[in-house]
C-alpha cells in the first residue's frame, strides 16, 4: 500500500514540474515575439505649414533726375522777377547727388533809375540774368511724409553747394551758390521741388566793388529716368 501511495506521489510531483516548465516555455515565447518597438533615429517630423507667397515691393533704380522750374528771383539792386530754368540731376548714392541747373529772368530798374528819371543804366538785352551752376547736393533728413492713414510718400530735405557762371549787364561773372531744398516723390518716378538758392558773385556794375547776393526760390517738377 505504501509502495502505491509513493508511486502515486511521483507520478502527481512529475506531472506539476511539467506544467510548470510547458507554462514558462509559453509566456516566454509571447513575450520574445513582441519585442518593444525601438525609436526610427532617422525619422524627421515635417510640420504641416502652408507656404505663403510674398509679393515684394518694386524698387526703381533710376539714378537720373531731370526737370523744369520756375519762381522768383531778386537780382540785387534790381529788384525781383520772374525766373524759369531746368535741372539735370545724378543720384551717386542715396545721400549724394550731382546737379546742374540752368536759369534766366529778367532784372528789373535800380532805385537810382527809378528816383533820377534819367536814362537807364543797361539796355534791355543787357538786363536779361542768366546762370548755370554744378552744385554738390546731400540729402540731410530723406524719410516719409504721411497724408491720411492711407499714404505714405518718399520725402527728402537737402542742401547744395556748387560753382558756375553769371551772364548779367554784357558781362559773366564767376558764381558760387548755396541752397537748400525739399523733395517730395509724388510716384515712384515723378518728384516736386520746392528749392532756395543765393547766388554770390563780385561785380562794379554801379561803380563800386561788392559782392552782390541774388535770392531765388522756385518750385519744381522732375522725373526719374
Amino acid at each position: 500500500m505504501e509502495s502505491r501511495i509513493r508511486v502515486l506521489f511521483l507520478i502527481l510531483l512529475a506531472l506539476t514540474m511539467s506544467g510548470c516548465a510547458i507554462t514558462r516555455n509559453l509566456f516566454g515565447s509571447e513575450q520574445q515575439s513582441a519585442p518593444v518597438p525601438a525609436e526610427d533615429p532617422g525619422q524627421v517630423i515635417e510640420p504641416q505649414v502652408e507656404r505663403r507667397d510674398i509679393r515684394e515691393a518694386d524698387i526703381d533704380t533710376e539714378n537720373f533726375e531731370i526737370g523744369a522750374f520756375v519762381g522768383i528771383m531778386s537780382v540785387e539792386d534790381f529788384e525781383s522777377n520772374t525766373v524759369y530754368g531746368a535741372r539735370l540731376a545724378y543720384h551717386v548714392t542715396e545721400s549724394f547727388f550731382v546737379e546742374g541747373t540752368f536759369g534766366q529772368t529778367d532784372a528789373g530798374f535800380t532805385s537810382f533809375e527809378r528816383l533820377s528819371g534819367g536814362a537807364p543804366l543797361l539796355s534791355d538785352s543787357d538786363r536779361t540774368y542768366s546762370y548755370y551752376n554744378l552744385s554738390l547736393g546731400y540729402n540731410i533728413f530723406p524719410g516719409e511724409a504721411f497724408l491720411g492713414e492711407s499714404r505714405a510718400y518718399n520725402n527728402a530735405l537737402y542742401v547744395t553747394a556748387g560753382v558756375g557762371s553769371t551772364r548779367f549787364a554784357a558781362d559773366d561773372r564767376f558764381t558760387v551758390s548755396f541752397g537748400a531744398g525739399y523733395r517730395l516723390l509724388l510716384t515712384d518716378m515723378i518728384a516736386l521741388h520746392f528749392d532756395v538758392r543765393d547766388h554770390l558773385f563780385d561785380t562794379d556794375l554801379l561803380g563800386e566793388e561788392k559782392t552782390v547776393h541774388n535770392l531765388e526760390g522756385h518750385l519744381g517738377l522732375t522725373v526719374f529716368f
